[in-house]
């Protein structure tokens, strides 16, 4: 009897794995439905992403679909990189250190940058001879995904180009000192995107601000206070979704951000040209650099 149950089991067990079969053939996994429903990971091959020899872990950013063939191409394209730990010499060093080896002082014209992927804000100085990099700093929170702020209640950090002024300057904020970055600005509004009080703050909390731990915020702070009283009219801070370099934007081609991101780009090609901040107005809807 148990015999006759095992063989039955047996008959069954063929019987699903051949009407399987004839499933698979009838209704074959398309390849177009692949293509619409893997989303694309958002990967990052930047050093600044390496510990101790570690890869970096991909994050997801759910804007946009991409093929098998994109996901092998940025697999290979991550896999033939020499992963190396970068001299973190901005990061380490302390203020005062970058400060005495280049000559600098806090009252000095400043600029920063912003990069929302690699969470660090790099603060550049101007001692007479053009500006020099002087310091990074990790930003320890922010909120929302790559793509820039659209709406109040988003949760979305800004990403574009603004100007701090004396007036934005905060030193009795809730999260420790603070300064507006202006949102929105003059591209913000041609695209009718609201907000506000879109900060860099300390108190390492956010929700669309980028925030610093207290004990950075007070250098940035005293950075950009210090160059604003000795004479600087604003201080130009560009935040950026990633290092935009020709490599990183060809992983995003198909970002629905992606023609956004070329124009903020003019902006970061042209200070990585000549350490000098751009003029940028706002025409026609984008950014534009003028003389």
């Amino acid at each position: 009897m148990a015999r006759a149950w095992l063989i039955l089991a047996d008959i069954l067990v063929y019987l699903l794995l051949i009407t399987s079969l004839i499933l698979l053939y009838l209704n074959p996994i398309s390849y177009t439905h692949l293509k619409k429903t893997i989303q694309k990971p958002k990967v990052t091959c930047s050093e600044k992403n390496i510990s101790l020899g570690t890869l970096p872990l991909p994050k997801l950013d759910f804007n946009t679909t991409m093929s098998l063939d994109d996901i092998r191409r940025m697999g290979q394209q991550c896999s033939t990189q020499e992963y190396t730990i970068e001299e973190q010499t901005f990061l380490r060093h302390t203020l005062n250190e970058r400060l005495l080896t280049l000559s600098a002082k806090v009252g000095d014209p400043v600029f920063i940058r912003i990069f929302k992927d690699e969470a660090i804000l790099e603060v550049w100085i101007n001692v007479g001879s053009g500006y020099e990099h002087l310091k990074d700093y990790s930003i320890c929170a922010y909120s929302g995904y790559l793509g820039p702020k659209r709406k109040e209640g988003d949760r979305q950090a800004p990403e574009g180009f603004y100007k701090v002024t004396k007036r934005l300057l905060n030193p009795n904020s809730k999260y420790h000192l603070s300064f507006n970055l202006g949102y929105p600005n003059a591209y913000d509004r041609a695209h009718k995107r609201t907000g506000s009080f879109l900060m860099v703050h300390g108190n390492c909390v956010s929700i669309g601000c980028y925030a610093m731990t207290n004990e950075k915020i007070e250098e940035i702070y005293a950075l950009v206070e210090g160059a604003l009283k000795n004479g600087q009219k604003y201080v130009d801070v560009h935040a950026y979704p990633f290092y935009m370099t020709a490599e990183n934007m060809s992983l995003y081609e198909g970002n629905i951000w992606y023609d956004f991101w070329v124009n903020l780009k003019e902006g970061y090609d042209y200070f990585e040209s000549e350490k000098v901040v751009p003029k940028i107005k706002v025409e026609n809807k984008r950014y534009e650099i003028y003389e």
